[in-house]
């Protein structure tokens, strides 16, 4: 069929394509740089695509990767090849029209050549990863998601860093909630996780975080404001993921799902708000949407150090021919696992776990009962 399909293991190095999927995350570059270093040093070839699958299969074109263009990019955000989260190949569409997507893509890849791909994305970008290797395409992921919600790895680069972030926005608000006796509101991103919303509560010391997997009752987050002022305390700081939901309510979206893609969350913080206020007109209630500062700014050390882990390892699977498998964090280990065995559901916080006991103890409202 193609060069890249039918190919016979040979004992020449292999060719492949480095693409960054999905949304960009903190440390992206650092897998990238990573990457291409230690496949240099196994004498692989590396070429890349920019924009992700937009770039791959919209205009089927490839550019080397050289060593000038990932000198100085550590300290970087973003990723210097592009990130995009349009032409899915596997979308969701009708009848023969997603036939021809499927084989136009395919016929994409098959001109460029290349023995297999190598994916830095999270759980959409896997999903192409298992569908392309069902059409005999060799793929090898990289994890990379801010949501922390990746399964089959303990740890994806990106989410580090965004926490940071979360956790000195805690940080600042506390000083301006004291000043003016405010109730403070800041929402975070995670989409139907709470990984960020929960560690970077317990990081600042916020006073109650809300969290996708736990629904919350209004009333549990008032009496804990109450609670406070009974101590001379008349400020709170109130942590709530972007997919969080009251136990009557649903999430809040700014736009709906579509054909291939999931709702696009946001507003949960001024929802809350509005049901803080209704239920106590006596608190000043104030919301902070940290929105895509979590995505942006140097990655923090931990990024850097578990991208490059990432990258190296990667590599190393490109050079052993071990294609159709992500590369894991377990057990503070690098590993991988076959993109077969990845769940399509999301990694999620244990309603019971110890991180949910960790912030009950030190007194984090979580607007339930303990399960």
């Amino acid at each position: 069929m193609s060069a890249m399909l039918a190919m016979t293991a040979s004992r020449r190095p292999p060719h492949v394509c480095l693409l960054t999927g999905g949304g960009d995350a903190p440390g992206l570059n650092a897998a990238v740089r990573a990457f291409f270093h230690a496949a240099t040093r196994h004498s692989i070839t590396v070429s890349a695509s920019r924009f992700g699958f937009e770039g791959l299969l919209g205009r089927a074109e490839l550019a080397p990767l050289r060593i000038e263009d990932v000198r100085g990019i550590l300290p970087r955000g973003g990723s210097i090849l592009g990130c995009s989260t349009k032409s899915n190949p596997f979308a969701p569409a009708a009848g023969e029209g997603a036939a021809k997507e499927r084989a136009a893509s395919l016929n994409a890849l098959v001109a460029l050549a290349v023995d297999g791909l190598v994916l830095a994305g999270g759980d959409g970008t896997m999903a192409i990863a298992r569908g392309l290797g069902e059409l005999g395409v060799r793929c090898i992921g990289i994890p990379k998601t801010i949501d922390g919600d990746l399964a089959a790895t303990e740890q994806t680069c990106g989410i580090d860093t965004a926490v940071e972030t979360a956790t000195r926005a805690i940080d600042a608000l506390h000083s301006t909630a004291e000043s003016h006796q405010r109730v403070m509101v800041l929402e975070v991103m995670g989409r139907t996780t709470g990984w960020i919303a929960l560690r970077a509560a317990i990081a600042g010391g916020a006073d109650a975080a809300l969290i996708p997997e736990i629904p919350y009752d209004p009333a549990r987050v008032v009496a804990k404001i109450r609670e406070r002022e009974s101590l001379g305390l008349r400020f709170s700081i109130v942590v709530i993921g972007e997919g969080a939901r009251s136990a009557r309510g649903q999430t809040s979206e700014v736009e709906p799902a579509r054909a291939g893609r999931p709702a696009r969350l946001g507003g949960a913080g001024h929802r809350l708000a509005e049901e803080l206020a209704a239920l106590d007109a006596g608190h000043e209630v104030r919301v902070t949407v940290l929105g895509h500062l979590q995505r942006g700014g140097t990655p923090t050390a931990a990024d850097r150090l578990l991208a490059t882990r990432f990258g190296t390892h990667a590599a190393e699977l490109c050079a052993e021919r071990r294609f159709g498998r992500m590369v894991t964090l377990r057990g503070g280990e690098i590993d991988s696992v076959a993109l077969t065995e990845v769940p399509y559901a999301p990694r999620t916080v244990d309603p019971s776990g110890e991180l949910v006991r960790c912030a009950r103890a030190v007194g984090i409202e979580l607007g339930a009962e303990p399960t």
